[in-house]
């Protein structure tokens, strides 16, 4: 068995998807609102449709800058702290909107969580909490990576000096190599998170098909650690067929692609995370149609269950 926690009764998954007709008849009505009563009068029910939905309308220029339309700052965690190692929360400085999702990271196996921390500030200026953690020793596996990122969860809504600031309701995580592996299993023990996205992973596991939480898994077509042909496709092909989940294979890219500044991955991953996270279809855009792939492109692989639900 893969199981994080005691065995318990699996919760019941929270009714996440929205098909994609009924975000456009609810654009359409506010179309047909700001017709018939004037802008002024509907602005305000339209913000509070999605209170998560800020900042400008996204471009290919806004998911691929090193930088996001907010400031960030950043929080130490003691490796002292319980049930992980420590690490760096990145946040926004802005508290006037309310709160921001939460998103824990793990590195792989003998890294520290330097080798996660590009992924700080880009991720956080576009409008979440992230926090890079460091694993109890750099020789933890999988499922140990996967608990030390619940206990991460827990300790950025209770227990942070940012919690204020963090929706516990809207929370994801990511991790590389074995914080990939990590990545799925925490996932699979706790089906109330909003999005996961493991990177080129790693796990003797393969078969995830009780994952219940929006999924996408980054893979490398020169991956000779992680081989997609052993881990990242069947662990995606493994998902049940009704998740919305994406297999992203980066052309030409290593096993350690994750570890310094990447725009396709950064690209991809504010786009999920903001897509499930904050249910902001406007990144539909960036997830669906899939992008082309081979010769010319930055990809060796794409497979996405367009469209998604919400």
């Amino acid at each position: 068995m893969r199981t994080l926690n005691p065995p318990s009764p699996a919760p019941a998954k929270a009714p996440r998807k929205r098909s994609w007709l009924t975000a456009i008849a609810a654009k359409s009505a506010l179309v047909v609102g700001l017709s018939l009563f004037g802008a002024g009068a509907v602005m305000a029910p339209a913000q509070a449709a999605n209170p998560h939905e800020r900042g400008p309308d996204p471009t290919e220029r806004s998911v691929t800058a090193l930088r996001g339309h907010l400031d960030t700052d950043t929080t130490r965690v003691s490796s002292l702290v319980s049930g992980f190692g420590g690490g760096t929360i990145y946040h926004p400085t802005d508290t006037s909107e309310g709160t921001y999702g939460g998103v824990v990271i793990a590195p792989g196996y003998t890294a520290s969580s330097s080798s996660m921390s590009w992924y700080g500030h880009r991720i956080a200026s576009q409008g979440f909490v992230v926090f890079t953690i460091d694993t109890i020793t750099r020789y933890d596996q999988p499922n140990s990576r996967g608990r030390q990122l619940d206990s991460a969860l827990d300790y950025l809504v209770d227990r942070s000096d940012v919690r204020d600031m963090v929706d516990g309701d809207r929370l994801a995580v990511m991790g590389h190599s074995m914080g990939g592996g990590g990545t799925l299993a925490v996932a699979d023990d706790r089906p109330e998170l909003r999005a996961a996205i493991p990177l080129t992973p790693w796990h003797t596991q393969k078969r995830w098909g009780s994952v219940q939480t929006p999924t996408l898994i980054i893979g490398a077509q020169n991956d000779v650690t992680a081989s997609v042909r052993s881990h990242s496709i069947p662990m995606y092909e493994s998902l049940d067929s009704s998740l919305d989940a994406a297999y992203l294979e980066l052309r030409g890219a290593s096993h350690f692609a994750p570890n310094v500044s990447n725009t396709t991955i950064a690209k991809y991953s504010i786009s999920w995370l903001k897509r499930f996270v904050d249910d902001d279809v406007r990144y539909d855009q960036f997830l669906c149609p899939p992008p082309r792939t081979g010769f010319g492109t930055d990809f060796s692989d794409y497979r996405d269950t367009c469209p998604h639900g919400g």
